[in-house]
Order: structure tokens, then C-alpha cells, then sequence
């Protein structure tokens, strides 16, 4: 494609309607979500149309806008031998330390939730929805895809305070966050380091535990070993 062809406003705005629903933590209406885009509501009434036909998109009862169930199927031919791997580890930690488990990995400047799972008898855990992105600067996933990063492939926007940190946690082997993407939520990530695949992150969120940081980040690192074994041979 020659450099010079225009980019597709329509098509541009529809991938931003998938991208702020997929940042929502509840279903939301057509005006917030025209809003979000500043657009004209007639115009985000279109573009909601052509994704619903598609089935990208779905409304709930009182006709609030949700990712639909097609996005699902998309969403699961990406990285699928990754994420093949990554499922069972995510659900034996969830499960293990009652806290949610998910795998982020590198996608532009953010780090975005591939897989995510819940603990089976958690009474209350942090949800982290497959899809939710923020940028690789902040949280403990970052922080453990960065240590795989040289600098020259930061964002220009990285402090020096961040570039020490994440030092810090290149040389202990696993990386920490408190109320930085989620507030009063804590996380611990381990890096994943993978041949042929984008850098990646294990990590757990929680809230409260009687666990210290680093007895999680032991527990994250089986699961990186296993993962890469089973990719990697």
C-alpha cells in the first residue's frame, strides 16, 4: 500500500468504538460512547449498526452497547498457541492464590490483557478483561515487559524514576505495582520472554493477601518456565 493513501476515517472509528468498549467496565450507551469518540450521535448510531451486523457488538436489555459474541472467536485466533499454553497456568495460579491471572503482552506503546482468568472461589476478585490496555509505562505488567525492552524501544514519555524501577526489577525478576492502573489494587508480574512472539508478562492482581511479593513472583515464574518449555521445546 503506497505511504501516501488516506487513512479510513470509518474505518478508524470503528476500531475506537471496539477499543472503548473493551476499556468499559460496564456496557455503555450510544451518546457515551459518541461522546468518547466526539461525534455526532447520528454518526456513532451508524458505525454501532455496521459492527452490530457483524456481530461485534450486542446491547443488553435496556439497549446499552457490549462487545458482542464474534469478538470472542477474533479474539482467540490471536496468539493461539500462546494462549493455548498460557490458559491452564493462568487458571492453576488463580486458582492457587485466589487471585485474578493474566497474560499482557506488547502491543504499540501499551500493554494489553490477552487472557485473563478468575479464581473459582475467590468471594471477591479483580476483574481484568481480555482487551483492557493501558500503557506499558505504568502497572507491573509493564514494568516486567519493559526489563525486556532496551531503552532506544521505550516510550519517549518514560521517567527516570520508571527507567530505575524497572532496573530494579530486571535484576530481582519480577516487577510490582500498587494503585498505578486500578486504584487499591496491587499487582506482581514476571516477564515472559518468548522466540518469535512479542515481549509478554505474567501477573496477578489482588487486593489484599498474606502472601509477600516475592513468594508470588516464585509461584509466576513455574508458570513462565512451563509455558516456555511447551512453546519452545
Amino acid at each position: 500500500m503506497p505511504e501516501s493513501a488516506p487513512a479510513s476515517q470509518t474505518l478508524s472509528r470503528g476500531i475506537r468504538i471496539l477499543e472503548v468498549l473493551a476499556d468499559a467496565r460496564t456496557p455503555l450507551t450510544i451518546d457515551e460512547i459518541a461522546a468518547r469518540l466526539d461525534v455526532h450521535r447520528s454518526i456513532a448510531y451508524r458505525l454501532l449498526r455496521t459492527l452490530e451486523d457483524h456481530r461485534l457488538i450486542g446491547r443488553d436489555g435496556s439497549g446499552s452497547v457490549t462487545l458482542g459474541p464474534r469478538m470472542a472467536a477474533l479474539a482467540a485466533g490471536v496468539a493461539h498457541d500462546l494462549q493455548a499454553e498460557a490458559i491452564p497456568e493462568l487458571t492453576a495460579i488463580a486458582n492457587e492464590l485466589g487471585m485474578t491471572c493474566f497474560l499482557g503482552v506488547l502491543d504499540g506503546d501499551d500493554c494489553i490483557t490477552l487472557a485473563s482468568i478468575e479464581p473459582r472461589h475467590a468471594i471477591a476478585s479483580v476483574a481484568q478483561r481480555p482487551g483492557a490496555r493501558h500503557s506499558v509505562t505504568v502497572g507491573a505488567p509493564g514494568k516486567a515487559i519493559l526489563t525486556q525492552l532496551a531503552a532506544s524501544e521505550w516510550p519517549d514519555h518514560a521517567s527516570a524514576a520508571l527507567r530505575v524501577e524497572v532496573d530494579e526489577a530486571r535484576t530481582r525478576g519480577f516487577a510490582t505495582s500498587h494503585d498505578e492502573v486500578i486504584p487499591t489494587v496491587q499487582s506482581v508480574a514476571v516477564p515472559l520472554a518468548l522466540r518469535g512472539q512479542r515481549p509478554a508478562a505474567i501477573a496477578v492482581v489482588h487486593v489484599a493477601t498474606d502472601l509477600d511479593d516475592a513468594e508470588i513472583a516464585d509461584r509466576l515464574r513455574l508458570s513462565a518456565s512451563a509455558i516456555r518449555d511447551a512453546l519452545e521445546g
